[in-house]
C-alpha cells in the first residue's frame, strides 16, 4: 500500500498535506498526531469512505478509486464505534459480517472466536444485553473471521482492560506474520509482537 502526496481538508481547514508513505506486507503502520489532525480522516480515506482531495491511495499499485470491488474484498476496517446492531444477537452480528466478506462460519467457528476474545458463550446473546467492553471484544471478534490482507483499526483498544489490550495486539502480530499489513491510530502505547511500528506523524 502506499500514499502519493495525500491532502485533506474539513470545513474549509487543511488537516494535513502532502502524505507519502510506503508500507510493505507483514508491517504495521501507526498514524499518530494531535487531536484534529486529521487520523481519523485518513483511516476513512484508505477506506474509501471519504473522497480523496489531494494525492493517491494505491493498492499493489493500483490507485483504489481504479479497483473499488477487489480493495473492499482485501479491506477490513473497524471504527472507534462497535458498528454492531444492538436488536440482533451475537452471532447474527458476526454471520452478517462474515458474509459481506463471502464467508460463513458455521456455529463451532463463531464459538471458538468468541471464546479467544473472551466472550464464551455468549453467541445466543442480544448485543443490547452486553456490557461494553464485551461489545468492543465481539466487534474485535470479527477480525478473526475476515480475510482479509489489510486491516484498518481506529482506536481499536478503547474499552479493553490489559489482557484484551495483549491479546488484540498478539492477534495483529499473526496477521502481519502471515503478509498481512495493518494501520491503525491509538492513544495507547501498544506494541505489537516483535514487529517495530512504521510511523505517521500527521501535521497540519
Amino acid at each position: 500500500m502506499s500514499f502519493s502526496k495525500l491532502g485533506c481538508n474539513r470545513g474549509g481547514r487543511q488537516l494535513f498535506q502532502n502524505v507519502d508513505c510506503v508500507l510493505e506486507a507483514g508491517r504495521w503502520l501507526y498514524v499518530a498526531g494531535a487531536n484534529g489532525v486529521g487520523k481519523t480522516s485518513l483511516l476513512r480515506m484508505v477506506c474509501g469512505l471519504a473522497p480523496i482531495e489531494a494525492g493517491d491511495i494505491c493498492w499493489n499499485g493500483t490507485p483504489i478509486h481504479a479497483q473499488a470491488d477487489a480493495y473492499r474484498q482485501d479491506l477490513c476496517y473497524l471504527g472507534h464505534l462497535n458498528a454492531l446492531q444492538e436488536s440482533m444477537t451475537v452471532q447474527e452480528n458476526l454471520a452478517f459480517t462474515a458474509a459481506l466478506g463471502g464467508l460463513a462460519p458455521d456455529a463451532a467457528q463463531t464459538r471458538a472466536v468468541l471464546a479467544q476474545f473472551g466472550v464464551p458463550g455468549r453467541e445466543r446473546h442480544l448485543v443490547r444485553h452486553l456490557s461494553q467492553g464485551q461489545k468492543r471484544r465481539v466487534a474485535l471478534s470479527r477480525l478473526a473471521l475476515s480475510p482479509a490482507r489489510l486491516w484498518v483499526l481506529d482506536e481499536p483498544f478503547v474499552a479493553m482492560d490489559e489482557a484484551g489490550v495483549r491479546m488484540l495486539a498478539d492477534l495483529i502480530a499473526a496477521h502481519l506474520t502471515q503478509g498481512g499489513l495493518a494501520v491503525l491510530t491509538s492513544h495507547q502505547q501498544v506494541d505489537i509482537g516483535t514487529i517495530p511500528a512504521q510511523m505517521l506523524e500527521l501535521h497540519a
